[in-house]
């Protein structure tokens, strides 16, 4: 495995910090997106998204196959493009940002659901990569609806 590939699925060395990898890594993913939105459309981050996930489930099917570890907490590139695909959703404005952070950690460190059965039963990377993309789904949905509820009360 090169290092591009272990920076890659290391989230650009945001999952070597000693503490709460993951918190680290969707932060890394939320300012990472939240650059790209502001010079690309939206719909680019949503390919962006697929196209990280896809090598994300190669990557760390070539790291387990490598190492013998499953879902090594140095990983977080599944947290990077759960966090991206939660912004495609809720959109790319700051309160959306920090609703949908909120709401992927939540999900993802909760793993309720859904969530929990792709992360304990899908082999390889799909389930590194799974469960995540499915926390930030419902974590972009979440926030695109509290967002909605708030604008109905008139709150912004």
């Amino acid at each position: 495995m090169t290092f591009q590939e272990k920076l890659f699925l290391a989230g650009l060395g945001s999952g070597m910090l000693p503490k709460a990898p993951g918190t680290w890594g969707s932060l890394t993913g939320l300012i990472l997106g939240l650059l790209i939105l502001q010079w690309l459309p939206l719909q680019t981050l949503f390919l962006l998204t697929i196209l990280v996930t896809l090598w994300g489930v190669r990557a760390t099917n070539v790291y387990e196959a490598r190492t013998g570890i499953h879902d090594d907490s140095r990983i977080v590139i599944d947290e990077i493009a759960g966090i991206w695909l939660a912004l495609c959703i809720s959109g790319p404005t700051l309160p959306a940002a920090v609703l949908s952070f909120l709401f992927f950690r939540l999900y993802d460190i909760w793993k309720p659901s859904l969530v929990g059965r792709i992360d304990r039963e899908a082999p390889g990377g799909w389930g590194v990569m799974g469960d995540d993309i499915l926390a930030g789904a419902m974590a972009g949905l979440s926030s695109a609806l509290v967002l909605h509820l708030f604008s109905l009360a008139g709150i912004s």
